[in-house]
């Protein structure tokens, strides 16, 4: 099934397809969001500040509560965010209790958060979640 949504008003549309997919193309206000059932590989990329978070990301949090249930043995999430406004953070932080939720079923569970070189309050908010989720979480710095 391939799930899209329309940014404007915040519904979804479903396509009946091979393979799972979730799939959001990245504006200037929101990030692109990758996810792939088949290959159990996850990404978050962009900027995220959407008019309303708690829209934006409630059908991600839904199809990743879904794909708990029965995760895919040696799934891998990656964070590449530029930049998040408060209620992303909030969403983020669901997110990471989902992922925790994953790792009890896949000890393969990998998350990777890349952040660039020079910003210092991306890694920490990466430090942080991995905190209060208590999950292990690798970071990579870019240029």
């Amino acid at each position: 099934m391939v799930i899209t949504k329309d940014k404007t008003t915040g519904s979804s549309t479903e396509q009946e397809q091979k393979k799972d997919i979730f799939f959001l193309k990245g504006t200037k206000e929101t990030p692109e969001v990758s996810l792939n059932n088949a290959d159990g590989i996850f990404k978050i990329s962009g900027r995220s500040f959407p008019e309303d978070g708690k829209v934006f990301y409630k059908d991600i949090k839904k199809w990743l509560f879904d794909y708990s249930e029965h995760p895919k043995q040696g799934t891998h999430f990656v964070f590449m965010l530029e930049y998040f406004n408060t209620m992303s953070s909030k969403m983020i932080l669901e997110i990471f209790n989902i992922l925790k939720q994953i790792e009890t079923k896949d000890e393969l569970l990998r998350i990777d958060w890349h952040y660039c070189i020079d910003d210092d309050d991306m890694l920490e908010a990466g430090e942080d979640f991995a905190e209060i989720a208590e999950i292990n979480v690798n970071f990579f710095s870019y240029e």
